[in-house]
Protein backbone atom coordinates (compact mmCIF):
# COMPACT_ATOMS: atom_id res chain seq x y z
CA UNK A 1 0.00 0.00 0.00
CA UNK A 2 1.10 3.57 -0.56
CA UNK A 3 2.17 5.68 2.38
CA UNK A 4 -0.93 7.85 2.03
CA UNK A 5 -4.45 6.92 0.93
CA UNK A 6 -4.74 10.21 -1.02
CA UNK A 7 -3.33 11.18 -4.40
CA UNK A 8 -4.16 14.27 -6.41
CA UNK A 9 -5.35 13.50 -9.93
CA UNK A 10 -2.69 15.88 -11.33
CA UNK A 11 0.02 13.77 -9.63
CA UNK A 12 -0.96 10.47 -11.29
CA UNK A 13 1.91 9.46 -13.61
CA UNK A 14 0.60 9.15 -17.17
CA UNK A 15 2.06 7.11 -20.02
CA UNK A 16 1.33 7.19 -23.73
CA UNK A 17 -0.80 4.30 -25.01
CA UNK A 18 -2.49 3.53 -28.29
CA UNK A 19 -1.33 3.02 -31.84
CA UNK A 20 -0.56 6.67 -32.61
CA UNK A 21 -3.30 6.73 -35.23
CA UNK A 22 -6.98 6.51 -34.20
CA UNK A 23 -6.10 5.39 -30.68
CA UNK A 24 -4.20 7.92 -28.55
CA UNK A 25 -4.42 8.29 -24.79
CA UNK A 26 -2.30 9.46 -21.87
CA UNK A 27 -3.17 6.86 -19.24
CA UNK A 28 -2.24 6.17 -15.63
CA UNK A 29 -3.29 3.55 -13.09
CA UNK A 30 -4.43 4.98 -9.74
CA UNK A 31 -5.47 1.81 -7.90
CA UNK A 32 -1.98 0.42 -7.23
CA UNK A 33 -0.71 3.85 -6.14
CA UNK A 34 -3.38 3.85 -3.44
CA UNK A 35 -2.92 0.20 -2.45
CA UNK A 36 -6.18 -0.98 -4.03
CA UNK A 37 -6.20 -4.63 -5.11
CA UNK A 38 -9.84 -5.40 -5.96
CA UNK A 39 -10.78 -2.09 -7.57
CA UNK A 40 -9.24 -0.74 -10.75
CA UNK A 41 -8.98 2.97 -11.37
CA UNK A 42 -7.20 4.84 -14.15
CA UNK A 43 -6.98 8.41 -15.45
CA UNK A 44 -7.48 8.84 -19.22
CA UNK A 45 -6.64 11.93 -21.30
CA UNK A 46 -7.76 11.62 -24.94
CA UNK A 47 -6.96 14.36 -27.49
CA UNK A 48 -9.60 15.71 -29.91
CA UNK A 49 -10.69 13.29 -32.64
CA UNK A 50 -9.15 10.25 -30.92
CA UNK A 51 -10.25 7.19 -28.95
CA UNK A 52 -8.46 5.55 -26.04
CA UNK A 53 -9.34 1.96 -26.93
CA UNK A 54 -11.13 -0.07 -29.62
CA UNK A 55 -14.87 -0.81 -29.34
CA UNK A 56 -14.99 -3.73 -26.90
CA UNK A 57 -17.05 -5.67 -24.36
CA UNK A 58 -15.74 -7.09 -21.08
CA UNK A 59 -17.37 -10.32 -19.96
CA UNK A 60 -16.10 -10.31 -16.34
CA UNK A 61 -15.22 -6.74 -15.28
CA UNK A 62 -17.72 -3.93 -14.78
CA UNK A 63 -16.55 -0.45 -15.75
CA UNK A 64 -17.71 3.02 -14.72
CA UNK A 65 -16.42 6.21 -16.33
CA UNK A 66 -16.62 9.67 -14.78
CA UNK A 67 -16.14 12.46 -17.31
CA UNK A 68 -13.93 15.10 -15.67
CA UNK A 69 -13.72 17.52 -18.60
CA UNK A 70 -14.42 17.71 -22.29
CA UNK A 71 -17.10 16.21 -24.44
CA UNK A 72 -17.49 13.26 -26.71
CA UNK A 73 -19.57 10.32 -27.76
CA UNK A 74 -20.18 7.02 -26.05
CA UNK A 75 -20.64 4.09 -28.41
CA UNK A 76 -22.90 1.72 -26.51
CA UNK A 77 -23.85 -1.26 -28.64
CA UNK A 78 -25.73 0.13 -31.64
CA UNK A 79 -26.30 3.51 -29.98
CA UNK A 80 -24.15 6.64 -29.88
CA UNK A 81 -24.77 8.87 -26.87
CA UNK A 82 -23.34 12.33 -26.14
CA UNK A 83 -21.18 12.69 -23.00
CA UNK A 84 -19.86 15.79 -21.25
CA UNK A 85 -18.23 17.00 -18.04
CA UNK A 86 -19.96 15.53 -15.00
CA UNK A 87 -21.49 12.51 -16.75
CA UNK A 88 -21.22 9.04 -15.23
CA UNK A 89 -21.10 6.31 -17.85
CA UNK A 90 -21.62 2.59 -17.22
CA UNK A 91 -20.27 -0.47 -19.02
CA UNK A 92 -21.63 -3.51 -17.14
CA UNK A 93 -19.82 -6.80 -17.76
CA UNK A 94 -21.41 -8.99 -20.42
CA UNK A 95 -23.76 -6.29 -21.70
CA UNK A 96 -23.00 -4.15 -24.76
CA UNK A 97 -19.69 -3.25 -26.35
CA UNK A 98 -18.55 0.29 -25.55
CA UNK A 99 -16.11 3.02 -26.53
CA UNK A 100 -15.53 6.66 -25.62
CA UNK A 101 -14.62 9.01 -28.48
CA UNK A 102 -13.41 12.59 -28.12
CA UNK A 103 -15.54 14.68 -30.49
CA UNK A 104 -14.75 17.98 -28.74
CA UNK A 105 -12.11 20.62 -29.36
CA UNK A 106 -10.13 20.02 -26.14
CA UNK A 107 -8.91 16.97 -24.26
CA UNK A 108 -11.49 14.47 -23.00
CA UNK A 109 -10.42 13.64 -19.43
CA UNK A 110 -12.08 10.83 -17.52
CA UNK A 111 -11.54 8.36 -14.75
CA UNK A 112 -12.28 4.70 -15.40
CA UNK A 113 -13.19 2.59 -12.39
CA UNK A 114 -13.50 -1.17 -12.72
CA UNK A 115 -13.95 -4.36 -10.80
CA UNK A 116 -10.88 -6.56 -11.02
CA UNK A 117 -10.35 -10.27 -11.22
CA UNK A 118 -7.85 -12.95 -12.08
CA UNK A 119 -9.42 -13.65 -15.49
CA UNK A 120 -11.14 -11.71 -18.26
CA UNK A 121 -12.58 -12.29 -21.73
CA UNK A 122 -12.97 -9.28 -24.03
CA UNK A 123 -14.49 -9.29 -27.51
CA UNK A 124 -14.01 -6.63 -30.18
CA UNK A 125 -17.04 -6.46 -32.52
CA UNK A 126 -15.43 -4.11 -35.08
CA UNK A 127 -12.53 -6.49 -35.79
CA UNK A 128 -13.91 -9.87 -34.70
CA UNK A 129 -11.08 -10.42 -32.20
CA UNK A 130 -11.28 -12.02 -28.77
CA UNK A 131 -8.83 -11.44 -25.94
CA UNK A 132 -8.45 -13.90 -23.07
CA UNK A 133 -6.39 -13.25 -19.96
CA UNK A 134 -5.92 -15.44 -16.87
CA UNK A 135 -3.72 -15.31 -13.80
CA UNK A 136 -3.90 -11.51 -13.55
CA UNK A 137 -2.92 -9.63 -10.43
CA UNK A 138 -4.72 -6.40 -9.47
CA UNK A 139 -6.65 -6.44 -12.76
CA UNK A 140 -3.46 -5.69 -14.71
CA UNK A 141 -3.65 -7.44 -18.08
CA UNK A 142 0.14 -7.25 -18.39
CA UNK A 143 0.55 -9.47 -15.29
CA UNK A 144 -1.46 -12.37 -16.76
CA UNK A 145 0.14 -15.81 -16.69
CA UNK A 146 -1.79 -16.54 -19.91
CA UNK A 147 -3.02 -14.10 -22.52
CA UNK A 148 -4.16 -14.55 -26.06
CA UNK A 149 -5.62 -12.27 -28.73
CA UNK A 150 -7.01 -13.48 -32.02
CA UNK A 151 -10.00 -14.59 -34.02
CA UNK A 152 -11.62 -17.81 -32.94
CA UNK A 153 -12.81 -20.62 -35.17
CA UNK A 154 -15.34 -23.14 -33.89
CA UNK A 155 -13.86 -26.51 -33.02
CA UNK A 156 -14.99 -29.71 -31.37
CA UNK A 157 -13.67 -30.23 -27.82
CA UNK A 158 -11.42 -33.11 -28.99
CA UNK A 159 -10.37 -31.50 -32.30
CA UNK A 160 -6.59 -31.94 -32.78
CA UNK A 161 -6.08 -33.87 -29.53
CA UNK A 162 -5.27 -37.29 -31.06
CA UNK A 163 -1.73 -36.42 -32.10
Amino acid sequence: MSEKPVINIDDVPLMDRGNGKSFVVRWGRVGPALGLNALGCAVHVVPPGKKAFPFHRHHVMDELFCILSGEGQYRWGDETLPVKTGDLVAAPAGSKAHQLINTGTGDLRYIGISSTGAAEVVDYPDSGKVGVMAGMKNGDFRSATYSGMGRMAKADYYDGEDK
